[in-house]
């Protein structure tokens, strides 16, 4: 029977790899120093496989199908997408090895347990959504990794409720398998931010710390309550929060939060925070 070992959870803003060195040196030391930290203790955890859970960004899908959840069962995926965005983004292109086995077990789960995700089976293609974050978590791509949607983008989303939600149907799907032992999910997004708007570089940063203080209390209700108005006050970005809240509902656990920078420069309130109950190796 598999196990999730360990969530954690990380900002994907392009800044991050990108233009670092345009955020204070002190916010950007305490933010690398929580991705290394957190990078440490996912070794620390020996993962089979990672299941990533983040947002599309029009890479894959477009208007005319934007699922609210979405499944690869892809062996690989490549990212960045385009040279040009792997230059701006400032991580190398190659491909990203994947678990297809645990991710058609992940969607069939899925299915069978009143979920109806879309199925991705020629694999992904990345962009910041998982180029960013996975630089600091999982720098050299040793982990195969299982990359899942969550609608952020573009209403209508899914709720909080559900999200979360999907994040439980994951755990259940993990614990009904035997293809790998032990999993760690990442989720990434957030905080609050605005994209292509003239608000944009702005942080909520009273959003920020009460999504803090909910997703470091362990309580369901307080993440599952979120209504899309909530959220929507911290920018149209914000609504990548849904990826926190399924990791939340994966691993039915408090978060700690190890940083958290309002950063105007990487036009994102930033954060990286591990939910590793049980972990013995700090």
């Amino acid at each position: 029977m598999g196990k999730i070992v360990g969530a954690f959870t990380g900002s994907h803003s392009p800044g991050v790899t990108g233009w670092p060195e345009r955020a204070e040196q002190a916010k950007r030391e305490a933010i690398e120093g929580a991705f290394a930290e957190a990078r440490r203790r996912i070794d620390a955890l020996r993962p089979d496989a990672i299941i990533g859970i983040s947002v599309e960004h029009f890479t894959n899908f477009n208007f005319g199908n934007l699922p609210a959840f979405a499944i690869s069962t892809a062996d690989s995926h490549l990212g960045p997408v385009t040279p040009e965005m792997a230059e701006f983004l400032n991580v190398e292109q190659h491909q990203y090895p994947g678990n297809g086995a645990l991710g058609r077990h992940v969607y069939e789960f899925a299915i069978a347990n009143e979920f109806d995700p879309a199925l991705v089976e020629g694999g992904m293609a990345f962009d910041e959504n998982f180029c960013v974050p996975f630089k600091h978590f999982d720098p050299d791509s040793k982990y195969p990794l299982v990359p899942i949607i969550v609608n952020g983008v573009n209403p209508p989303w899914p709720t909080a409720k559900r999200s979360y939600e999907f994040g439980e149907m994951i755990r259940r799907a993990v614990e009904a398998q035997d293809e790998v032992e032990r999993v760690v999910v990442i989720g990434t997004g957030g905080l609050s931010h605005w994209v292509g708007l003239p608000e944009s570089g702005t942080v909520n940063e009273e959003f920020d710390r009460d999504f803090i203080a909910r997703i470091e209390s362990g309580d369901p209700e307080q993440l599952k309550s979120y209504s899309p108005a909530e959220i929507d006050a911290a920018g149209n970005g914000a609504h990548e929060v849904r990826t926190w809240i399924a990791a939340a509902g994966a691993i039915g656990a408090p978060f700690e939060v190890l940083a958290y920078e309002p950063v105007p420069e990487w036009l994102t309130g930033t954060a990286v925070a591990a939910a590793t109950p049980g972990f013995e190796g700090r």
